[in-house]
């Protein structure tokens, strides 16, 4: 060894790496750039300036060498987005051009469709032809103009290709023999190939029943069979709807395990003789609907493939392992990790959106781009990303991380199944992963355009779906806005990990914001402290979910227990967004379509503009962050100045439920007694904690009917409930099973009502009149069995017919207790208002007010025409639900019966 290097060995090791740099070129992290990149920079002027060190900066790393520390940029540098000079917006406009041109060819003529893929690809010839050179040439273009040609052609060709996909997809479902045999509502044997996981469908309420539920399967058609005809060989997109005649909704999951339909996996082959019918119009990606009777269970033609069948042992596993979990944790965490939500309840999907959380309930970028940071580190430190992750800790090279990274991929991809929901959420998920590779923000948008441009050229019905469209927008933002809103919260106090955290929910919210519009036509006041909230638990229970997932085939006990760990943050995000949700202006109604989402969209920009200039004023945003978390509590003190409702004396209230009944009786301070639920849970929890009801002494259902009882889980959720009242006549019986089921979850006793019982709770008195003790013959149906309830209240009668018919009316007003019902002050109008009335019941009762609950534009014409004129023409005032909302009866101040109403 020389002296000269025994001397000065940093002065060597300088000379090595430099040499070593030379060598391999200009990297990403080249600390002095070229002479040709500073003499551009600056010919172009300032605006990079900081990007070019200083001369004193230049000889300082020059003497201290470009040892590997000085690589990392300091905590400072973390914090605060990297000047890397203007995004490259050239990939933005093939992506945003296929996209649309997607969107329209999908369901163009043939015709329309040849023209738009032949006439882009003449004209992107010729602008990269020799001839357009040479005409650029003779005009004496500049290069920027050359380099514009080359970027129109490039956007032509992606039109173009674009274009060609879509009219082929389309072509798939406007051609072959599925659809035709759809326009003639044929029946038909065909052969089958599952696509999607199967799904149960929600329960609905119709009329006065519940829908039927069915299992939905998404399906291609490989062969078909008409009665008396060849078989045809296609492969058509269909929808399979499996009918199984029950109309009780299952409990979450309890279908896996009854229903051999929806154990089935992708890329089984069925044969099933199915009845055809278009499908819906509007962008479906299905050639027509087939409706199969599913009592016998399928009849399978072929397996699963073999990576299908150990993807289902992977979920089977998850679900196993989190059997013994709480309800939440149980539902949320399949769906959060592979995006099984087949037992996420009716009640959390609806507090999911209300809240915007419902990417939580489905695999997205976020799940795929946890992994990532697990392997290779978290997003915020992207710029020193290798040396954070799992990967560098154990050694392994970049380019070997690589190679892991592209097989969690394909894992993630095959696990959570190729549809293009997962196809989606791993694109979105490779942004991150060049983020955590290159630490470079501007490189992201081009590959975001990437990402898009692919995906929308491999499925061009992606163009048309809401879902990729939240999603790339979500994206977007995150890559776009939220760095310039960090970093200009930081340059006004706020902590840098908060100021990240904000400006990634804000701009996620206002981009995203005017699409859920659309969908739901409602906003959420809650989505961003939701976020924030739910984002803290996000990774845990990924990390632990995908740790149980691939723990549960070879050690259950060991899935189980990193199951029960990652059940806690699961149930904090199901907790964040059940008590979002229960705000009492959690949301507010906007108007829905483009018109909404284009209103919303420009209150969206003056908020923000008016919220620059007021982060220059901490007191003006303390005031309005008060305001606004008013406005979601809504003290009821406030409420009831501000609005007048409830009225302080309220006496009954008729919910406004829709097309159902739903009334509350005041029983004293924050109690009242309930009858009738309502078809609908959330709308009558709503009315009760608008009336600030928490105990409920006595539940009266009148009858079975679905919009009587179906939101009886709504008066059940959070309140003290002393018992269940129900008719005799248990018709129909699902609805009567699924009663006594949620009183039994509930553990609140269900008793008989019959004739005769007086009951009092605080200064609310009743009498029930009808169904007479031991049955009676105009009891023929459920509507007749209805209890009837003489109310005595505040000094007012009140009387409730329940869906009495004309017959059960009649028999009422001759039996006994027809002398107590002459007279009333107020008549909850028998079925809705229908056209079905006893003239002699209405005659008797006299009521100087008549309330009806109906639903607006119901297909049933309630309430008829001819009920409201007769009880007008008896000297009542009549309202109603569907055009007044709630309706609060208050004693009036002249005494003597009087009445008054008030509205909500």
């Amino acid at each position: 060894m020389s002296a000269s290097t025994r001397a000065d060995p940093e002065a060597s090791a300088g000379r090595e790496d430099a040499s070593r740099l030379r060598r391999e070129g200009p990297s990403d992290h080249r600390l002095v750039p070229p002479a040709e990149d500073v003499s551009r920079l600056r010919r172009e002027g300032p605006s990079d300036h900081r990007s070019v060190p200083s001369a004193e900066g230049v000889s300082r790393l020059r003497n201290e060498g470009p040892s590997d520390h000085r690589l990392v940029p300091s905590a400072e540098d973390v914090s605060q987005p990297r000047n890397e000079g203007p995004t490259d917006l050239r990939l933005v406009p093939p992506a945003l051009a296929a996209w649309a041109t997607a969107a329209v060819m999908l369901h163009a003529p043939p015709g329309w469709v040849v023209t738009t893929v032949v006439a882009p690809v003449l004209v992107a010839a010729v602008l990269l032809s020799t001839r357009g050179r040479l005409l650029l040439a003779r005009r004496r273009v500049t290069r920027q103009a050359r380099v514009t040609a080359h970027a129109v052609a490039a956007t032509l060709l992606c039109v173009a290709a674009a274009a060609g996909s879509a009219g082929l997809h389309g072509a798939d479902v406007r051609g072959g023999p599925v659809p035709e045999l759809a326009r003639e509502y044929a029946r038909a044997v065909a052969e089958v190939e599952v696509t999607a996981d199967p799904r149960l469908t929600r329960p609905r309420v119709s009329g006065n029943r519940m829908a039927p539920v069915s299992v939905l399967i998404e399906a291609e058609v490989r062969r078909v069979e008409r009665t008396g005809a060849a078989a045809r060989k296609t492969r058509t997109p269909v929808l399979l709807i499996v009918g199984t005649g029950d109309r009780q909704p299952a409990a979450p999951d309890a279908g896996r395990q009854g229903s051999p339909w929806l154990s089935l996996l992708p890329s089984t082959r069925l044969r099933i003789e199915a009845g055809l019918a278009p499908a819906r119009e509007g962008g479906d990606r299905f050639a027509a609907v087939l409706r199969v009777a599913g009592r016998e269970g399928p009849q399978t033609v072929g397996g699963p493939s073999a990576p299908q069948r150990f993807a289902g042992r992977l979920r089977a596993g998850l679900r196993e392992a989190t059997e013994d979990l709480p309800d939440d944790a149980r539902a949320l965490l399949p769906g959060l990790v592979v995006g099984d939500t087949s037992r996420v309840t009716p009640e959390l999907d609806r507090a999911f959106r209300e809240t915007d959380l419902t990417h939580t309930l489905a695999v997205s970028g976020a799940n795929f781009t946890i992994l990532l940071a697990l392997l290779l580190g978290p997003p915020g430190l992207a710029q020193r990303a290798e040396r954070r992750g799992i990967a560098p800790r154990l050694g392994i090279s970049l380019r070997t991380t690589a190679v892991l990274g592209g097989t969690l991929s394909l894992a993630f991809v095959v696990v959570c199944r190729p549809d293009p929901s997962v196809l989606r959420a791993a694109a979105c998920g490779s942004v991150a992963l060049l983020a955590l590779a290159t630490g470079r923000r501007r490189s992201l948008v081009p590959a975001l355009a990437t990402a898009v441009l692919l995906l929308v050229l491999y499925d061009p019905w992606l163009s048309r779906s809401y879902g990729f469209l939240l999603s790339v927008l979500a994206t977007g933002a995150l890559l776009t806005l939220a760095p310039h809103w960090s970093e200009a919260l930081r340059r006004h106090g706020v902590p840098s990990r908060i100021a990240e955290a904000l400006a990634a929910a804000g701009a996620a919210q206002a981009l995203c914001a005017p699409v859920v519009a659309v969908l739901s036509a409602r906003v959420s006041l809650v989505a961003i402290p939701c976020n924030l909230l739910a984002e803290a638990a996000l990774a845990p229970a990924t990390v632990l979910g995908f740790l149980a997932l691939a723990a549960a085939p070879v050690a259950m006990p060991l899935a189980e227990a990193v199951a029960w760990c990652a059940g806690w943050p699961a149930g904090w995000i199901a907790r964040v967004a059940r008590t979002g949700a229960a705000m009492p202006g959690a949301g507010v109604d906007w108007p829905g379509g483009w018109t909404g989402a284009a209103a919303l969209g420009a209150v969206t920009v003056a908020v923000l503009l008016v919220g620059r200039r007021l982060l220059r004023h901490p007191w003006w945003c303390a005031v309005c962050a008060l305001l606004l978390a008013l406005l979601v509590v809504q003290p009821r003190p406030l409420v009831r100045t501000i609005t007048g409702w409830p009225p302080p004396d309220w006496r009954m209230v008729m919910c406004d439920v829709g097309q159902g009944d739903a009334l509350v009786l005041a029983a004293g301070d924050g109690a009242g007694v309930v009858v009738d639920a309502g078809p609908d849970p959330e709308s009558v929890d709503r009315c009760l904690r608008s009336l600030g009801v928490t105990r409920v002494p006595l539940v009266v259902l009148t009858h079975f009917h679905a919009d009587h009882v179906a939101g009886l889980t709504g008066v059940l959720r959070g309140r003290e409930v002393g018992g269940i009242g129900t008719t005799g006549l248990e018709e129909p019986a699902d609805r009567a099973a699924a009663v006594r089921s949620a009183a039994a979850a509930a553990g609140v006793p269900v008793t008989r009502v019959v004739a005769g019982e007086r009951r009092r709770a605080g200064g609310l008195s009743w009498e029930v009149v009808w169904p007479p003790p031991g049955g009676h013959p105009t009891v023929e149906g459920p509507n007749d069995a209805s209890v009837a309830m003489l109310v005595r209240t505040g000094g007012l009668r009140l009387l409730l017919l329940g869906d009495l018919e004309p017959p059960a009316q009649r028999a009422l007003a001759r039996s006994p207790a027809a002398r107590d019902l002459a007279g009333v002050d107020v008549l909850k109008v028998a079925h809705h208002g229908s056209a079905y009335q006893d003239p002699g019941l209405v005659g008797l009762a006299a009521p100087r007010l008549a309330l009806i609950s109906t639903g607006g534009d119901n297909s049933y014409g309630h309430p008829a025409p001819g009920t409201v004129e007769a009880l007008r023409a008896q000297g009542a005032a009549v309202l109603r639900t569907d055009r007044d909302g709630a309706l609060a009866v208050v004693p009036g101040t002249g005494g003597d019966g009087e009445v008054a109403v008030a509205r909500h």
